[in-house]
């Protein structure tokens, strides 16, 4: 359940290995550029923490992970093998309302892959992974993702996964010396529905 065909999802430990991985993430300069409306500063630890205790409280944050690579070293007699671990190479979630607006069922997804795993398709997998875990065992009806016009890639692959433009705030986002807008998608169940039945086709 918490598999795709490359990937593995598990759980965001509290624990000092999860943020070594997680701060590089917040120091991508370019990345947060690109998924964040906050002022362009040096993230310190402490802010990383923060931003783990936010995913906390998500309806689902996971961390994107590679299988297990095992060694082509062979322990000695003296050393004790230990078990490979899935490679960590992002993170993904699903923001969702409070109590008092819980029956829109609507929810946003975030999502932040390492600069060295980018462009390889791991994006789009995960974000087909955590659609289906929305729709299919978390009974959303709406999930909408963003991005801003100065990252057109972003863009293009969410319209390509599926989902619908919606919103366009106007210059909204001051970046790298010029204005850029803020650009909404979202996909609602039955267009997700719709796609499964065409890739089951494909499949057949």
């Amino acid at each position: 359940m918490f598999t795709s065909k490359r990937l593995i999802f598990r759980a965001i430990e509290e624990t000092p290995e999860e943020l070594a991985f997680i701060h590089p993430i917040s120091l991508d300069s370019e990345g947060f550029a690109n998924s964040n409306t906050g002022s362009l500063v040096p993230q310190s630890k402490e802010d990383t923490k923060k931003w783990m205790a936010h995913l906390q409280s998500c309806l689902i944050a996971a961390v994107i992970c590679l299988p297990p690579q095992s060694s082509s070293t062979p322990a000695s007699a003296d050393e004790k093998r230990q078990e490979p671990q899935p490679v960590p190479i992002g993170l993904i979630s699903l923001t969702g309302s409070s109590l008092k607006t819980a029956h829109h069922r609507n929810a946003n997804i975030s999502i932040d892959i390492l600069p060295g795993y980018q462009r390889k398709g791991y994006g789009s997998e995960a974000i087909k992974w955590v659609l289906d875990w929305g729709f299919r065992l978390h009974g959303l009806h709406r999930i909408g993702i963003e991005s801003f016009s100065h990252n057109k890639g972003a863009g293009r692959l969410y319209e390509k996964l599926g989902f619908i433009p919606e919103q366009q705030k106007r210059e909204a986002m001051w970046y790298n010396g010029g204005w850029s807008d803020q650009l909404g998608f979202a996909m609602l169940e039955n267009e997700w529905r719709d796609r499964r039945k065409e890739v089951s086709k494909e499949i057949i």
